[in-house]
């Protein structure tokens, strides 16, 4: 008996009305992405290694897909690095190429890589899939949709205050409550500084970015293993622990990091993109969390959490600034800020809530009973008029039981059912049956797209 085939962990097969779901929301984040002004670009799934590696820390580094090289992989290998196990040595003898881990840094390549035919600031955004060999489990996969967004070439804070309007504005109509979370890694670097060991940066956010994950305690734990004293780990446990309202929060940490000019700089940048988004209204909750710093190394100044208030999931949107990461390729100075939409996790929030509006799920809003050749040509006229007024229609393409045939339309969630039968078609009419109330009613076929829509 043949094997029963199998998708890989950390992957999923999507059915159709999970697909009308998943079109909702793209749709809902695209349509917010082309008011607030960004152009859509697409970049390839796979990009050159030496493109990814080292942007995302050790620890990102580790979960790139690598792809064998075409042909001979093993062309290049040495001897001495196989009897060794030379990891890192095999993998550039054998991958030059890696599938994205997510869509800034292949943007960022598409800047430098285009920079002659853009005009700056340039805003753009992006959906498409990305990879990550990491542990599957719930709200993580190995295969996700980003939804990115992005403004480069402009080092105004009026950037960041917009995405935070942006981000509002789609959970907003998506109906999910959420709150976002909002720091600076010139902060985090003046915490390091006043700790007195700013060449720790790394070590110190990489740890205190799993507190939601694993607590202070096992965080604390890290950083002694690690990098820091018990003396020094004393010193930063009031920083990750300030209370109070945001006001209250940003004076506390500018007088903990008064002695620290970068510490300072941040609080400042901070305070401004905090009472700017406050003083336009939103429905999202700000958090000011000076936990909060995303594993990420490209960052610079502010940084973006999202947290759905109502699911317990983890991050459904991130993002921040990075002043740097363009130079990388060859273009220094160049400053950028974006977020990226988790969708995968929007779609569970979204399931977990069952917050999608009525009559998502149906492919079509009416479905044409077939009796006969005559009687089906007569529906794919009627269905080609329908069509062309915007209305989704199905004919059943064979003559079968009107039992058959109405268990599709139940099956597919279809709204209504049209009948034309040796009467109808004698009249000129068409019976509409609502599949909800059971109603039927005999109308003209020039009355269909005002009844439907």
């Amino acid at each position: 008996m043949a094997q029963k085939p199998s998708i890989p962990k950390g992957t999923r097969d999507f059915s159709p009305l999970e697909m009308a779901r998943r079109d909702y929301i793209f749709t809902t984040i695209t349509e917010q992405f082309r008011r607030f002004g960004y152009h859509r670009i697409e970049t390839p799934a796979m990009e050159n290694l030496s493109t990814l590696m080292g942007k995302y820390g050790e620890e990102g580094d580790k979960l790139l897909f690598k792809i064998l090289n075409s042909g001979d992989f093993m062309r290049s290998v040495q001897e001495e690095d196989l009897q060794t196990r030379n990891l890192p040595r095999l993998t550039s003898e054998m991958c030059e190429k890696g599938l994205r881990y997510d869509l800034t840094v292949p943007f960022a390549r598409y800047v430098v890589q285009h920079r002659a035919e853009l005009q700056m600031p340039f805003k753009r955004f992006q959906i498409q899939p990305v990879w990550r060999a990491d542990r599957p489990q719930k709200g993580r996969y190995r295969e996700f949709y980003q939804c990115d967004a992005d403004v480069v070439g402009s080092t105004s804070l009026l950037n960041e205050v917009e995405l935070l309007q942006l981000i509002d504005a789609v959970f907003s109509q998506l109906g999910i409550r959420v709150a976002i979370k909002v720091n600076n890694r010139k902060i985090l670097a003046g915490i390091a500084e006043v700790l007195g060991c700013p060449e720790k940066i790394i070590d110190i956010t990489v740890a205190i970015d799993k507190i939601d994950k694993i607590g202070l305690e096992a965080v604390e734990g890290e950083l002694s293993s690690k990098c820091l004293s018990a003396e020094q780990i004393e010193k930063l446990r009031p920083v990750l622990n300030l209370e109070g309202d945001n006001a209250s929060k940003l004076a506390g940490m500018q007088e903990l990091l008064n002695c620290s000019e970068e510490g300072k700089k941040g609080v400042e940048e901070l305070r401004f993109v905090a009472s700017a988004f406050d003083s336009l209204g939103h429905k999202a909750v700000l958090d000011l969390d000076f936990s909060l710093a995303r594993g990420l190394n490209y960052y610079t100044g502010t940084i973006i959490e999202v947290k759905a208030l109502d699911v317990e999931i983890g991050s459904i949107t991130g993002g921040g600034r990075y002043d740097n990461l363009t130079g990388v390729f060859g273009m220094p100075g160049l400053s950028g800020v974006g977020i990226s939409f988790g969708a995968d996790r929007i779609y569970d929030v979204l399931n977990a809530l069952n917050l999608y509006p009525e009559g998502l799920s149906g492919a079509s809003r009416v479905m044409f009973v077939n009796f006969g050749e005559r009687e089906a040509m007569r529906a794919m006229q009627i269905a080609k008029n329908l069509r062309e007024n915007g209305i989704s229609v199905t004919v059943y393409p064979d003559t079968a039981k009107m039992k058959k045939q109405m268990a599709l339309a139940n099956a597919e969630h279809i709204p209504f059912v049209a009948i034309i039968g040796s009467d109808e078609l004698e009249a000129g009419t068409v019976t509409l049956k609502n599949m909800t109330s059971g109603e039927q009613q005999t109308v003209s076929p020039d009355k269909l797209p005002e009844i439907l829509k």
